[in-house]
């Protein structure tokens, strides 16, 4: 049975995944199944040196339907597209900070480009023909092997996560340097971090993201 989410303002606030599991984590609901294109965005702070996932959206037909994975082995950022991976090397990804980065797919162009913190990285060619279709699950926290399900306690996500939107086209240039500098951006009209429906499953917090006291 379907519980219906309310949209939720989560606008100043943060997902804690405090500890390594292979069951928290935060489902995103979204009623889209076909996508021709897309543009992630999220700001993520943590301190593991190992593998995880920072974004997975899984179908019925592709377990790697969107996802953006960090290799600690390679030590780069590996966007997947239906089961396609690409791989970002020599990345700045430093520990107890928080890096933006934004990942756009268009399947007309068959390219994929990756922004972190400010800078956009080389466009790379992921496949002419692919579209993302069967019924999606999306996930923070955990990198789903099977749709919705299968995780592994090794690419669990732990630290914070914030501002996470997703579109179904790709965003300009200009506004993913807005998203960036945390200005008025364009939300995600397929998730919205001001008004987005998801379910947490065990241990994850939602907290307050400012932690500065302002001084007078």
């Amino acid at each position: 049975h379907h519980v219906p989410q309310v949209p939720e303002d989560l606008t100043g606030k943060m997902f804690t995944f405090p500890r390594q599991t292979n069951t928290a984590h935060v489902k995103l609901i979204t009623t889209i199944d076909t996508f021709r294109a897309a543009t992630v965005c999220h700001r993520s702070f943590s301190d593991l040196r190992r593998d995880h996932a920072l974004f997975s959206l899984s179908t019925t037909i592709n377990s790697n339907g969107f996802l953006i994975f960090w290799d600690e082995g390679n030590k780069e950022l590996e966007p997947h597209v239906s089961d396609k991976k690409l791989e970002y090397k020599g990345l700045d990804f430093k520990l107890n900070m928080w890096h933006s980065i934004c990942t756009t797919w268009d399947s007309t162009s068959g390219l994929v480009q990756l922004w972190l913190d400010g800078q956009p990285l080389m466009k790379k060619f992921v496949s002419s023909t692919l579209i993302i279709k069967g019924r999606v699950a999306i996930v923070l926290g955990q990198e789903q092997d099977s749709h919705g399900s299968l995780f592994d306690l090794k690419q669990s996500f732990v630290g914070m996560m914030t501002d996470v939107h997703m579109w179904d086209y790709t965003l300009s240039a200009c506004e993913i340097q807005k998203y960036m500098d945390e200005l008025n951006f364009t939300p995600g009209n397929i998730l919205n971090w001001g008004a987005l429906e998801f379910q947490i499953v065990e241990r994850v917090l939602i907290e307050n993201r400012q932690t500065t006291c302002t001084k007078l």
